[in-house]
């Protein structure tokens, strides 16, 4: 069977596998490494450890599918063996990064940010551990290991302390103007009709010292972000070099950038496209996840599974060969999906969420399962809904779909409505529908052909 391929692929030993940084490469997530990179790829094929971190803003309640990327070139060093430093902005996040923006971001109240600051810090707790058990269930030897350590910081932590004048005095001299001005993020908005403020054209500042700080405290010396980050990264490196003498024990610090994540047809994912699939799970569910992947174009499946996934590229050499003999039983989607919701929200929500999208869409009979397994699988799935018992089937749809009494009227008689899992069509209102009812308790509801509503009864 096709579900089992991955398994079975995983214990392949035909080719040697390639170097981390060289996987990075191919699997599309290395845009930009800046210098000295003959040294990252000699530390790794030394067997040395790399400290590395990667950073977010708390700018809202939640990460998305665009900061997932970069996050995923820490999981791949992380499930190896490498610390991985997760940095949330709770001081940067109130002067605001210019980088990938034309206009200044909207202010923010104290208590918001806090509360954003720690939600996203849950966020990564649960991506690494989520990407830890997704590693040990598809690599259980290699995982044997374990992995590198998380370290969850705050830039808040650091900057509180420090005095502008005193930053000044210390570091000022070390701070090159005219490089500032020249990386893009600044000359674009320069040269826009709003300009640009100056807490914004400072941000490159406090990121670079965020990474000196880490640099000098903990090791750190290898910085991570999306490609929009490229100006800040590079600004971090020149700081760290012009502050820390030479010598023959100096780390040298680099960086590596993502690409901006994006369909095959151009299409942006993020906060600003008005496309984000968020990763708090009070916003978007396992099952919207799961379904969001399972929608993923032909052209895009082997990319997708490169990047959001830790699947050697033989398997999915091979996942993408049997899916294009017949795409038309998107059977790389659904793979896809399942892979990437097992990695995000935890080994098994990917076969759980399949479950609901071959119940949801017709492919497996309801009837072959009991009112509390349906109330468990899509309670689970967080669209479930609920009705008080005793109403009519007009009343059920106005709350359910959720429409006026008359348009629910008008879909019967346009017979859009089915019942069941056999797909009864009924073209009038019924006022006792305990014959249509699960185990007394569960009514399967399809308004047209991609709507289906399960409705626990109370």
């Amino acid at each position: 069977m096709f579900k089992y391929a991955s398994r079975r692929l995983l214990s392949s030993t035909a080719k040697s596998p390639p170097g981390l940084l060289e996987d990075l490469k191919l699997r599309g997530l290395i845009a930009q490494v800046a210098q000295p990179e003959q040294w990252l790829h000699e530390k790794l094929s030394q067997g040395h450890k790399i400290k590395l971190y990667c950073g977010a803003d708390p700018t809202a309640k939640s990460l998305h599918l665009g900061n997932v990327v970069p996050l995923m070139i820490l999981l791949n060093f992380y499930v190896k063996g490498h610390d991985v430093f997760a940095l949330v902005g709770g001081a940067t996040g109130r002067v605001g990064d210019p980088s990938g923006r034309t206009t200044e971001r909207q202010g923010m109240s104290d208590d918001s940010r806090l509360d954003n600051v720690d939600r996203i810090q849950q966020q990564f707790t649960r991506f690494f551990e989520n990407g830890w058990k997704y590693y040990e269930s598809r690599f259980p030897q290699i995982s044997a290991r374990g992995p590198g350590r998380l370290v969850k910081v705050d830039n808040y932590h650091w900057w509180k302390d420090i005095k502008l004048l005193d930053f000044l005095a210390q570091y000022g001299r070390h701070i090159r103007v005219q490089s500032m001005f020249s990386r893009s993020s600044i000359a674009s908005r320069i040269e826009g009709k709003d300009g640009l403020g100056f807490n914004e054209f400072t941000y490159q500042v406090l990121q670079a010292y965020d990474f000196y700080h880490l640099y000098k405290t903990h090791g750190v010396s290898l910085q991570v972000g999306g490609n929009d980050q490229w100006g800040n990264i590079t600004a971090g490196i020149d700081f760290i070099d012009r502050v820390v003498s030479s010598g023959s024990d100096k780390l040298s610090p680099g960086g590596i950038t993502a690409p901006l994540l994006s369909t095959s047809t151009g299409e942006k994912f993020g906060k600003s496209a008005g496309n984000a699939i968020f990763l708090d799970p009070q916003i978007n569910t396992a099952y919207d996840i799961f379904q969001f992947f399972y929608n993923t174009k032909d052209a895009d499946v082997c990319r997708f599974l490169k990047i959001f996934t830790l699947l050697p590229l033989e398997t999915i050499g091979t996942v993408v060969q049997d899916h294009m003999e017949q795409p038309h039983l998107r059977k790389g989607q659904r793979f896809l999906a399942k892979e990437v919701t097992d990695l995000l929200f935890g080994v098994g929500s990917g076969e759980r969420s399949s479950k609901v999208s071959e119940v949801l869409f017709g492919h497996v009979s309801e009837a072959n399962m009991s009112a509390d397994e349906l109330i468990k699988l899509f309670s689970e799935a967080k669209i479930l809904q609920k009705v008080p018992r005793g109403q009519s089937l007009v009343d059920i749809i106005t709350q359910v779909a959720p429409c006026s009494k008359s348009e629910a009227r008008r879909k019967l008689s346009q017979g859009s409505v089915l019942l069941h899992s056999s797909k009864l069509k009924v073209t009038e209102n019924i006022d006792q529908l305990g014959q249509f009812l699960i185990d007394d308790k569960v009514l399967i509801l399809r308004i047209g052909k991609q709507k289906c509503h399960v409705i626990e009864i109370l």
